[in-house]
């Protein structure tokens, strides 16, 4: 079973109002936590196997998952003696070892600090607490698979922040216009990643990061491929990001949704 690791220790300091109470994993969309939407994807393509790297206020991801049966099933309290019977259990299968990685220890630091759960053979996935998409995770692997490098980042297209307007510069006729689209330029880190266990040879300390201290230096060395998605992506950096994340899960338009209800739990 191939592993998952989501970084979910960082404070999130732009969602002060909420994460005062809680790490930004936890933030609900549609009253789920982004986390859980996060795993839910993952799951449809059978991966079970979560590592969450846990820190700042770690004890609010671990009181969930610990309370998780009893909380998204039906339950029987038996108040003459405190007894609890569940009558009915999520039909979630996953694992997940929710491994405190400190309070200010870096995104490398973070994942040096799992290396004894994951270092093997087998690749394995890691993302970040705080982004959503459709990308297609075997075509992912198996592209990790065949190329043979230390890692691979999935290249993804920014979302645009504002609608864009297509006109002639001799006629303000408007051609078209495309409400908040995926950018057309560039591509960008979108925070999924495949990872060999040589990863962890680049991680010295919890100052390391990711990003610098790890795919920086991979690149380097040319051990870095990327995979292009140009599908759907949005990471949830400000409240703007979640209400779009919000509206579109309400209006049941949400690309990252691609598992069925399940309604008699």
């Amino acid at each position: 079973m191939i592993k998952v690791v989501i970084l979910a220790g960082g404070r999130g300091t732009r969602f002060a109002e909420e994460t005062d109470i809680k790490p930004k994993p936890m933030i609900t969309i549609g009253g789920f936590p982004i986390l859980w939407h996060i795993m839910k994807y993952f799951a449809e393509f059978s991966c079970n196997d979560f590592f969450v790297a846990t820190g700042y206020k770690g004890d609010v991801i671990k009181s969930y998952f610990t309370n998780y049966h009893r909380t998204c099933g039906s339950i029987m309290v038996d108040l003459s003696n405190g007894n609890i019977t569940n009558y009915s259990t999520p039909p979630e299968q996953w694992k997940v070892h929710l491994i405190e990685t400190g309070l200010s220890t870096q995104t490398g630091g973070r994942i040096k600090r799992m290396e004894n759960w994951l270092r093997g053979k087998e690749p394995f996935f890691a993302t970040y607490g705080d982004g959503l998409a459709n990308i297609n995770l075997n075509a992912l692997l198996e592209f990790h698979k065949l190329h043979g490098k230390i890692a691979t980042v999935t290249a993804v297209r920014p979302p645009a922040r504002y609608g864009v307007i297509s006109f002639d510069n001799e006629n303000p006729t408007v051609m078209s216009f495309n409400e908040k689209p995926q950018t057309s330029e560039g591509w960008i880190n979108g925070g999924f990643f495949v990872f060999s266990e040589e990863i962890f040879d680049y991680f010295k300390n919890d100052n390391d990061t990711l990003e610098c201290d790890g795919l920086q230096k991979i690149a380097e060395d040319g051990e870095l491929m990327a995979f292009r998605h140009d599908g759907y992506w949005q990471c949830m950096d400000t409240i703007r990001d979640k209400i779009d994340l919000e509206n579109r899960w309400n209006n049941e338009k949400a690309p990252w949704k691609i598992w069925k209800d399940q309604n008699d739990y």
